[in-house]
């Protein structure tokens, strides 16, 4: 591996570059028409222009990749997360150039990406996985199966990911509506309408696994990450350690997860999903198959740079350390900082920002792409920044986490910051005791609402709140 092309953009591709330069192995940009002015452009040593601003003739336009690989010299990809750092049709047209894709091989991806097929390679290896049935031909069939495991059922897409392409049904009524819309949904982001069906687990906790593979069944993992907090199955708040595991059932679902990857010769950063009912029995519900947005919570805790370790697995190197080396250290959180207004139902926030202002400070990381001067496009997630806060006590990094949110100060457009100012001073956020439906029962109640669109509008020039 000699240049490797980061085919993403914002912080992650910032993230990448950093890794690289440590390594000594030179980098490619590339960027839509949207992001001419982005750090990453500015930070990479080569940067290609790649097309429009919609992210379908740029960023997922896969002959365009490759012929800006070709083109830069550069024979490795890292696709980051998200885009097309899980299409096979990415990772098969990266083999057939002979370009390293950093990330598992085609045939992983094909296994894994399937959620009903990874489902059934998950029973064989005795993972426990969710009740439900394999994919379902139509309606008649997600029925009887609905039937079997009892309502409420969840229609998901085989080929989603991401918390799309999902959809509750409480009935067989709402079931029939539910798997027709699901596979018009699926199909249109994900090109392919199969569905199957899952057990709804309420309350439950969403509790993933840092998985490393070497290939050849030699897989590490570097434990859990906690991903309850949640609105609209897309994660706002991710820490590790769990705060809801006792060490056996911690040691089991990491063992599980190590299992499922061997299973399938994975190769490079993985992360294995479960969640946890109330009497801590786990179920897989799927892997994904790339680098989590959330990975700095884990590199806090356990100071392995999984980006790093990456791109040694996709060199073909050895890594820096072995299983026994792992060890989790003290207690990190993440805060996802979105360009959506909290107070107007999250509302998209696109436009420039005047004042980026970032907090400091020990234990404080702050992985962003944002500047004073810069403009928050519509085009893509409204990820804007990532604070994730490390100390010696879970306690100590909710302190650490609420005085950091007080330093934020980001000026012309609205973000979630205010949000998270209420979450850290919440009492069942602050015990530990959340599930995947609690954030948003917090937000629909009357008081609460109330509070945090008065908490927004409260907020000063200084991102504090009066």
């Amino acid at each position: 591996m000699n240049k490797v092309l980061i085919a993403n953009r914002g912080e992650i591709a910032r993230r990448i570059i950093r890794a690289c330069r440590e390594l000594d192995l030179p980098t490619v940009a590339v960027y839509s028409h949207a992001d001419e002015e982005a750090l990453h452009v500015r930070e990479a040593d080569q940067a290609v222009s790649i097309g429009e601003p919609h992210a379908r003739k740029s960023y997922l336009n896969i002959e365009r990749l490759i012929a800006a690989a070709r083109e830069s010299g550069a024979d490795a990809i890292h696709p980051g997360y998200g885009f097309l750092s899980e299409s096979l049709r990415f990772t098969e047209a990266c083999e057939a150039a002979g370009i390293t894709f950093v990330g598992p091989p085609a045939s992983v991806i094909a296994a894994m990406g399937d959620k009903a097929a990874a489902r059934r390679i998950a029973q064989a290896h005795d993972v426990p996985v969710v009740p439900g049935g394999d994919a379902a031909a139509d309606v008649e069939a997600s029925l009887h199966t609905a039937d079997d495991v009892g309502y409420p059922v969840l229609v998901k897409a085989a080929a989603g990911g991401g918390g799309r392409g999902i959809s509750v049904a409480r009935s067989p009524d709402e079931l029939r509506a539910a798997f027709v819309a699901a596979a018009r949904e699926a199909e249109a982001a994900f090109g392919d309408p199969t569905l199957y069906i899952e057990k709804v687990i309420e309350p439950a906790r969403h509790v993933e696994v840092q998985v490393l593979g070497r290939g050849g069944g030699e897989v590490l993992h570097l434990y859990e990450r906690e991903c309850s907090l949640q609105r609209r199955r897309q994660k706002l708040v991710e820490e590790s350690p769990s705060p809801g595991l006792h060490p056996p059932t911690r040691d089991a679902m990491a063992a599980a997860a190590d299992r499922l990857a061997a299973a399938v010769g994975y190769v490079g950063a993985g992360t294995v999903e479960f969640l946890v009912d109330q009497n801590e029995r786990f179920y897989f519900i799927e892997m994904n198959t790339r680098l989590q947005v959330e990975h700095g919570v884990t590199e806090m805790v356990t100071g392995i740079d999984l980006v790093r370790a990456q791109l040694l697995v996709a060199a073909g190197e050895e890594l820096e350390f072995a299983q026994d080396d792992i060890r989790v250290n003290g207690s990190a959180i993440e805060f996802r900082i979105n360009a959506e207004d909290p107070a107007q139902d999250f509302h998209p926030s696109p436009g420039r920002i005047d004042v980026a202002e970032l907090p400091g400070g020990f234990g404080v990381r702050v992985d962003t792409a944002i500047y004073a001067g810069y403009t928050v496009v519509p085009f893509y997630d409204s990820l804007i920044a990532k604070l994730i806060v490390w100390a010696p006590t879970r306690e100590q990094a909710l302190r650490r986490g609420r005085r950091a949110l007080r330093e934020f100060r980001i000026e012309g457009i609205a973000t979630t910051v205010p949000l998270h100012m209420r979450l850290v001073d919440d009492e069942r956020v602050r015990s530990g005791d959340v599930h995947t439906g609690y954030l948003e029962q917090l937000l629909s109640e009357g008081d609460a609402a109330a509070g945090l669109a008065a908490q927004v509008s409260s907020v000063n020039r200084d991102g504090e709140a009066k």
